[in-house]
């Protein structure tokens, strides 16, 4: 092969190459413009934020506090855009735990020159009313701000007579003696816990403190369901009332049309009611 063809061949593939090259620098270029093209511009406005984890009962201060960038559209209610707007008119209390960067809202601190007292963590048409409790009716201790509560109320109406019933459900625990931050960890042995109650239920609980004694039911966290409840009295203390097996799935219901009996499997809800079917069916 000639020296002049071998010559034309290296051209050739090295002005192949650089025309690769070209066209993608040109493609990438043409992606670019129209993703700029296409994409909206996002407005946004300035959000005060904690620099730190601030815990109840601080005085907020302006090096507590920053200014960050947040989409216009997406503004929580009762935010502050600007830090002077936070500390102007006096000075303002933590009232609910706030983390790092997270927005800083007028229902988490305190009113301009206000002071951190139970009365700004009581919702709008609620009260504060207080129980007694020991180390037994106040669950151990182990009953925090921000825990919820039923309140049992346990009496004798005459020698041999006792009964015990619930009265609140869900309660709001406000305080722990004068323990009002929700963040508080340490379990300790109160003598009064404070609940958050509308007016006719804190009417109910005065007048179970002048007739009985009063404890608490610690609920789980995120449990809000009202359970179904009954008055017991002494002699359920020796009345042994059925408990359904939680751990069975299924059951077996006997259904019987005219004088065909027949037996079916069926899960355990489903056969709740179709022991009533099974009963009309009797009937």
């Amino acid at each position: 092969m000639r020296a002049s063809t071998l010559v034309m061949i290296a051209f050739a593939l090295v002005f192949g190459i650089i025309a690769v090259f070209i066209a993608q620098i040109w493609l990438a270029n043409q992606a670019n413009k129209h993703v700029e093209a296409t994409a909206k511009p996002v407005p946004t406005r300035t959000l005060v934020v904690a620099k730190m984890p601030l815990r109840y009962g601080t005085e907020l201060s302006a090096a507590m506090l920053e200014e960050v960038p947040w989409p216009s559209e997406a503004l929580p209610a009762g935010a502050f855009t600007k830090i002077s707007d936070v500390l102007n008119g006096g000075s303002r209390i933590v009232l609910t735990a706030i983390e790092a960067n997270e927005p800083v809202l007028g229902l988490k601190i305190t009113g301009p020159g206000q002071r951190a007292t139970l009365s700004a963590l009581v919702k709008p048409g609620m009260k504060a009313v207080t129980v007694r409790v020991n180390d037994v009716e106040g669950v151990g201790g182990f009953v925090l701000p921000g825990d919820h509560v039923d309140v049992v109320l346990t009496r004798t109406i005459e020698k041999g007579n006792a009964t015990t019933e619930v009265v609140l459900q869900n309660r709001r625990v406000l305080a722990v003696d004068q323990i009002a931050d929700e963040r508080a960890a340490k379990a300790t042995v109160a003598k009064s816990v404070t609940l958050e109650v509308d007016t006719v239920e804190a009417q109910k609980v005065w007048l179970a403190s002048t007739v009985g004694n009063l404890s608490l039911l610690l609920r789980k966290a995120g449990e809000t369901a009202q359970a179904r409840t009954r008055k017991i009295t002494l002699d359920d203390l020796t009345t042994q009332e059925p408990v359904a097996d939680r751990g069975a799935t299924t059951t077996t219901v006997s259904v019987t049309r005219a004088a065909a009996k027949q037996d079916y499997t069926v899960p355990v809800e489903t056969a709740r009611r179709g022991g009533a079917v099974a009963e009309a069916v009797r009937q």
